[in-house]
């Protein structure tokens, strides 16, 4: 059922070495795989547009489920999905795209991924990104995210796109209510001519809310990434975005951080950096015995882990 393409692209975007325990849907060149649900969670195939409705139970604690999506053949892949993340549940979910592609044609995946995270629910969302193949044809992934948290509610994203993806757009809206909370953890490479474009929305609606976006990134060779990170308080809350970009060759990072307080007690900062790998953290490693182009390595995994 799983070929050796599947297992590494799985290996990949998911961690998954094997079919996995528990709640799953594995989506291949855009058709349902394998699918399990559990007593607490179900998966249900959409019957308007291509996609699936993931319903968790509320009470659900400490389960979890792979959605991850994968592809072989040059295609345009498109899925909706929604979740519903039922009260007081605390559950986590691995989605992510994996790209083989061998030819001259181009091979994509747009998910669009609409998130009710209810009273009191704790979300862990993991969307990795990862092509490879050697092919001519583009490799492109354009996520879009929907997240509505509840009063007392927590969403925690871990989004990370590291290898071989040449064009994606990532476009990622969140509101908040009363005693919400935000994490996201963003991290981000591109090399040769590949662009990246990332867009985070964050509304705080309800008082007690919080966010916190940290966006890390590196850029190599001649690739293009662009990083718009809205913030807009609309109540007594606090909210903290800061952005890192490593850049390097002839690459170009925009970084764009922008909070917007609309009440007196909004609490709101932003930080931006981009610069080059700085020369005394490379003569420090090189001093220890690594190569420049180690050197380099070490402080780069160290910078994106």
């Amino acid at each position: 059922m799983l070929d050796q393409i599947d297992k590494k692209l799985l290996k990949e975007v998911a961690d998954l070495h094997e079919i996995p325990q528990g709640a799953y849907n594995i989506r291949k060149n855009g058709a349902g795989l394998s699918r399990n649900t559990t007593a607490n969670i179900d998966i249900v195939t959409k019957s308007d547009k291509p996609g699936i409705d993931v319903i968790i139970k509320p009470g659900t604690k400490n389960e979890s489920v792979h959605i991850p999506v994968i592809l072989s053949e040059s295609m345009e892949d498109l899925v909706y999905n929604t979740f519903e993340i039922g009260e007081d549940s605390d559950v986590v979910i691995v989605a992510g795209c994996g790209i083989h592609n061998s030819t001259d044609k181009e091979a994509g995946h747009d998910g669009i991924h609409e998130f009710f995270v209810r009273r009191g629910a704790k979300m862990k969302y993991i969307e990795k990104h990862y092509a490879e193949g050697d092919g001519k044809g583009k490799r492109t992934l354009n996520p879009t995210t929907i997240i509505e948290v509840e009063e007392g509610g927590t969403a925690e994203l871990e989004m990370v796109q590291i290898k071989g993806v040449d064009a994606t757009k990532r476009d990622t809206v969140v509101k908040l209510h009363e005693n919400a909370r935000l994490i996201v953890s963003e991290r981000l490479l591109t090399y040769l001519k590949q662009e990246a474009t990332s867009i985070v929305t964050v509304e705080l609606l309800g008082n007690g809310s919080t966010a916190q976006v940290i966006s890390r990134s590196v850029a190599q060779d001649d690739s293009k990434q662009v990083f718009h990170l809205n913030m807009r308080g609309y109540c007594e809350c606090r909210g903290h975005i800061q952005c890192d970009s490593i850049i390097m060759h002839n690459a170009q990072v925009s970084s764009i951080p922008e909070i917007t307080a609309l009440d007196e007690g909004a609490q709101l900062i932003h930080e931006a950096a981009i610069g080059k790998i700085a020369s005394e953290q490379l003569m420090k490693l090189m001093s220890l015995g690594l190569t420049e182009k180690e050197a380099e390595e070490t402080i780069l995994q160290g910078f994106l882990k």
